[in-house]
């Protein structure tokens, strides 16, 4: 169906209602509000690209992960299910992952996916640029096809999480015929992606909108649902909720709708709000310091910072009620977490005795010192993070000057370690050494890199009880180390954890099986439909 063609549909049947006479995109492209298959959904910031290999960043891993795919998915519970792989087998000794591989799926312009794509995303590309994905492939003494349709991997050591390392974003899958020998970052593939996943890119107005259409070839017979997906750019957060109210968008996830404003549209009678789809991701949110610079590097005044603040007040004033407050590193809704750690009430004047300690003493204005704040450029709610921090560290004389930048510029600012304090939010994927460890280990240190251990806190004892406890067998014996990685790294603060989000998934309930997985809006929506 074309634009013309979803016009009249609009007007003749009003299932819009006042989106179709109000307008509110505003430049005359018909997008895909109706019952008939097509859907438009939100998406903010847009996305710098859409290769999901090259970049991690969510609103990438949204749209990517209808283009992409990878050997696994999995269900609410974090157990596998099939994806490009239709199954597996695993040794004995946990050395040996054996997958085999769906023999009808195409990339999107034909070509035939085969082993050898598997391999050389997962044994080459991947290892090249995507830090994630080079962590867990790196274990692998070897990765081969054997024939078209299977792969084997053989690890170096037991690894327990492995399976879990096929998730898209994690393990995107890429077309060897396009990419091999090429330089990855300025392929001009890039432009156009081509995946194996239900949906294609039709087209991409930069600052408006990116269209998907469904994928004919796809390998599931009677999927995809949906005929073809419009991602709205909307920048103005007041204008994404008047998007899902009016109709004239049916979806919004993560940060899209303002924490204040979630349940007021969750009470409509069009929409429905789900916070599954987000268990794979389990994601922590923290204040970050950089520990390179004074007098971050004094865990005095880390602490200090930390008593300044209060979890709870970020939760129900700041998030509504769409988080808890998070204890340490590692979820509270994922294996391995342990609340037998330090805590941190909030306590104004303990925090400034140990300035007061430091010798940081305050002038005739009560400023102790100067630090700047870079802010996240990704919502009302980053903006209210970074005003609550300035307003926290003013009770102990900390003046917070707040900088702001575009999403690029923020994430080149983090990873060349470029700044005095930000936030972020990062994702568990499932198990500890997965998406824990790379934030405290030293080996991850990468300048450049976002998403590493960007802060640069370095403990010997650490690294070692991650190692280890990647490579037991037991879950008593990764439990140990893990109680006591989190013990030591909630003793010397080298971020200063706040909240465990949950994210609101609002969406016309006209549609099913839109969240079927743990990895949510993330999925490839295969399944996704309207109800007749």
């Amino acid at each position: 169906m074309n634009r013309r063609e979803f016009s009249k549909l609009l007007l003749a049947t009003g299932t819009t209602g006042v989106a179709a006479q109000t307008g509110l995109f505003g430049d005359m492209v018909a997008y895909a509000q109706n019952g008939e298959g097509g859907l438009t959904a939100i998406i903010q910031p847009e996305p710098p690209l859409l290769v999901v290999a090259l970049n991690q960043q969510i609103p990438v891993g949204i749209i990517g992960g209808k283009l992409y795919e990878s050997l696994l998915s999995y269900d609410f519970d974090l157990s596998p299910r099939p994806q490009l792989a239709k199954s597996w087998t695993v040794s004995e000794d946990g050395l040996t992952y054996t997958f085999e591989l769906v023999d009808n799926a195409k990339w999107h312009d034909g070509t035939p996916f085969t082993a050898a794509d598997v391999v050389f995303s997962c044994d080459v590309m991947l290892k090249e640029v995507h830090p994630r994905a080079r962590a867990n492939f790196d274990r692998c003494e070897s990765i081969t096809a054997e024939g078209d349709h299977t792969v084997v991997f053989k690890l170096k050591e037991p690894f327990a999480p492995f399976l879990l390392a096929f998730e898209t974003s994690s393990a995107p899958i890429m077309p060897k015929h396009l990419y091999e020998g090429t330089d990855y970052r300025n392929n001009p593939a890039n432009d156009t992606p081509v995946g194996t996943g239900p949906f294609k890119l039709a087209e991409w107005v930069r600052g408006s909108h990116i269209r998907l259409e469904a994928n004919a070839d796809y390998y599931h017979e009677g999927e995809p649902g949906l005929t073809e997906i419009f991602y709205r750019v909307v920048p103005d957060g007041a204008s994404r909720s008047v998007a899902m109210e009016t109709g004239e968008a049916q979806l919004s996830q993560f940060s899209d709708i303002e924490t204040f404003d979630v349940q007021r549209l969750a009470d409509m009678p069009h929409l429905d709000l789900t916070t599954k789809g987000y268990e794979f991701f389990s994601p922590v949110l923290w204040y970050e310091p950089n520990l390179r610079r004074e007098p971050f590097n004094d865990v005095r005044f880390r602490k200090a910072m930390r008593l300044l603040l209060d979890p709870n007040f970020i939760v129900e004033r700041i998030m509504f009620g769409l988080a808890q407050p998070a204890t340490g590193p590692i979820a509270s809704t994922t294996k391995f977490y342990d609340a037998n750690v330090t805590t941190y009430e909030q306590d104004v004047e303990k925090a400034n005795a140990l300035l007061d300690e430091m010798g940081l003493a305050k002038d005739a204005d009560g400023k102790r010192i100067t630090i700047h704040h870079l802010v996240v450029p990704f919502g009302e709610m980053w903006t209210r993070l970074a005003e609550y921090f300035r307003q926290a560290m003013s009770a102990g004389g900390i003046e917070v000057v707040l900088d702001s930048t575009d999403p690029g510029g923020f994430a080149e600012t983090v990873s060349n370690w470029d700044y005095d304090t930000t936030c972020n939010m990062l994702y568990q994927f499932g198990d500890p050494a997965l998406g824990v460890a790379r934030s405290y280990i030293s080996s991850n240190i990468r300048k450049g890199v976002m998403f590493t251990n960007t802060q640069g806190y370095e403990n010997a004892e650490v690294d070692t009880l991650f190692a280890e406890a990647a490579v037991q067998t037991s879950e008593e014996a990764r439990q140990e180390r893990y109680s006591k990685a989190q013990q030591i790294l909630c003793d010397e603060l080298p971020v200063l954890w706040m909240t465990e989000q949950k994210f609101a998934t609002l969406y016309d309930n006209r549609i099913a099986d839109l969240i079927v997985t743990a990895t949510g809006v993330n999925a490839n929506f295969a399944k996704a439909h309207y109800v007749k």
